[in-house]
């Protein structure tokens, strides 16, 4: 099947590609352009990075407590930082039929972070170091768009080559970046676009690869453009990067291949975005369907069944918009999950995971950190540090709930246009959680047991967002958010059968971002 792939694919590029061969290139438009953006961050139990990776379960900065039961870390204590980020991306036009795109990150996760003279294998994310001088440029794409013959087919057909954005509603389901092959048929009002990305080699000889399959169509129809998309993961190791240490090679050289799990995901979804009468709408649905196992030990196989779904509401009036917004995604049950949802891995119960009933994204995805719903729980304006939001999950090497797995929630907000130039938002959520047996993100559990308690709110959150457009690529934003928790936030105290109530959760993010 791996030669078949290979040699499938060598094929289509060699015909795609050999008719365009001879014709006569037009001057190169060489072209640059990018952003930088500086943001700061304060904050009382909102993790400052990513939350721990899986299917449920808080952070370990906020959820830690020592022997003896007392929080330590981060839990309710404020928090502040800033961070900086900056994307450079070339762009070499030959015209219509031929470009390639190269795109540099650089990352400052934190201003003053740590220098480290023998992390010489990686210092990205870490030119805010003092001193500077960091190894710090990070290449995010490189690939190249071509336009191809009709070979018959009279409509416009294009392909992108490289390292490059798998992109499917990326607030909503999938934002990556991988090495693919990205096509586009252009039959109006229709758009059909075709994907493969190779996720994972793993060994050449060795069909332990992961591959990405997929199919997105589009139309616009009026007022209204609808769409539906299918992506396959052939995961034939699962998780994508689980170390097996080799004798006499330093951790940072060590390989990184398992190979003891495989995975087969589904995800079907269907869109529609537009206006209909003095409203304007965007509506998400996404469903999940496969399956984990082991390939080295006989445990039971882990079923994926989730689904999410979202409907935004706008009702723009003069300088005015008033909007609602509803989400919800299913949560997986406590006592069928484990907190990772691995084969192998035991429930709350003691007994093997077997399946997740919780919505969860593809592998990389990072809609968790751009959702953009809020401040707090969900994320605002995503910069080096990622969103900052309590919810919030992008694991780059099994799969995950993103952000809206295992929650689901009710926001209504209104927006005034005070001058040309500022914005301000209000907005209102409440938040409830989904996870049977147990929380999503709450870690408590039965008085005087260590069984998981089932709770059905996360919280009540109030936001304040200002933006203000200082010069025409210049734009500076301020949010304030405060979260009136549930108890779906209460957590476990260490090893003991008692509960913790953290202060409520409280975010203040600002930032200028440049744009040329």
């Amino acid at each position: 099947m791996k030669k078949f792939t290979v040699l499938w694919l060598a094929g289509l590029l060699v015909l795609a590609l050999g008719a365009t061969g001879y014709a006569q290139a037009p001057k190169l438009d060489f072209r640059a352009s990018g952003m930088i953006d500086v943001g700061t961050y304060y904050m009382e139990n909102v993790p400052p990075y990513f939350p721990a990776a899986g299917i449920r379960g808080i952070s370990p900065v906020v959820s830690t407590f020592n022997a003896a039961g007392f929080p330590i870390n981060g839990l309710d204590k404020k928090q502040a930082y800033m961070d900086t980020r900056m994307h450079l991306r070339f762009d070499a036009v030959m015209g219509k039929e031929l470009s390639g795109t190269v795109m540099f990150e650089m990352d400052a996760t934190r201003w003053g972070g740590v220098s480290n003279a023998t992390a010489f294998m990686r210092e990205s994310g870490n030119f805010g170091s003092w001193a500077t001088d960091r190894t710090a440029v990070e290449i995010k794409n490189i690939y190249m768009n071509v336009g191809l013959p009709y070979f018959g087919i009279p409509v416009p057909m294009t392909m992108s080559i490289g390292a490059q954005p798998l992109l499917i509603r990326p607030a909503f389901f999938v934002y990556t970046d991988g090495t693919g092959i990205t096509g586009a048929i252009k039959a109006d009002p229709v758009t059909i676009i075709p994907y493969y990305f190779k996720a994972l080699e793993g060994l050449d000889w060795n069909a332990d690869d992961v591959d990405v399959w997929g199919l997105q169509a589009n139309a616009k129809l009026g007022t209204v453009t609808i769409g539906a998309y299918g992506l396959f993961y052939n995961m034939n190791t699962f998780p994508f990067q689980v170390g097996a240490p080799i004798a006499g090679f330093p951790a940072t050289l060590q390989p990184t291949i398992n190979g003891t799990m495989k995975s087969h995901m589904w995800w079907f979804g269907a869109y529609a975005d537009g206006k209909l009468g003095p409203v304007n709408f965007n509506f998400d649905f996404v469903y999940d369907h496969g399956r984990a196992y082991s390939v080295i030990s006989d445990v039971q196989n882990v079923a994926y069944r989730g689904w999410q779904t979202r409907l935004k509401i706008d009702f723009p009036w003069e300088k005015l918009n008033f909007g609602v917004i509803g989400m919800y995604a299913t949560g997986s049950d406590a006592e069928k999950t484990s907190a990772n949802g691995l084969p192998g891995s035991t429930t709350s119960t003691g007994e093997n995971s077997w399946k997740v009933g919780s919505y969860v994204v593809p592998v990389g995805s990072e809609m968790g950190p751009i959702n953009g719903e809020s401040v707090v729980v969900y994320s605002m304006e995503a910069g080096a540090s990622g969103g900052a939001g309590l919810a919030e999950q992008a694991n780059y090497n099994q799969l995950s709930r993103g952000a809206f797995g295992g929650t689901w929630f009710a926001k209504a907000y209104g927006s005034f246009k005070v001058t040309p130039s500022y914005k301000v938002t209000v907005q209102g959520l409440y938040i409830g959680d989904t996870t049977k047996n147990g929380n999503t993100l709450g870690t408590a559990v039965i008085p005087g047991t260590t069984v998981p308690r089932d709770d059905s709110r996360i919280g009540i959150e109030l936001d304040l967002i200002n933006e203000y457009m200082l010069y025409k690529n210049l734009r500076l934003y301020a949010g304030a958010g405060y979260l009136w928790k549930g108890k779906a936030l209460d957590l476990r105290r260490g090893t003991t059968t008692g509960n913790f109530s953290m202060n409520n959760p409280w975010a203040v993010r600002t930032g200028i971002r440049y744009l040329f």
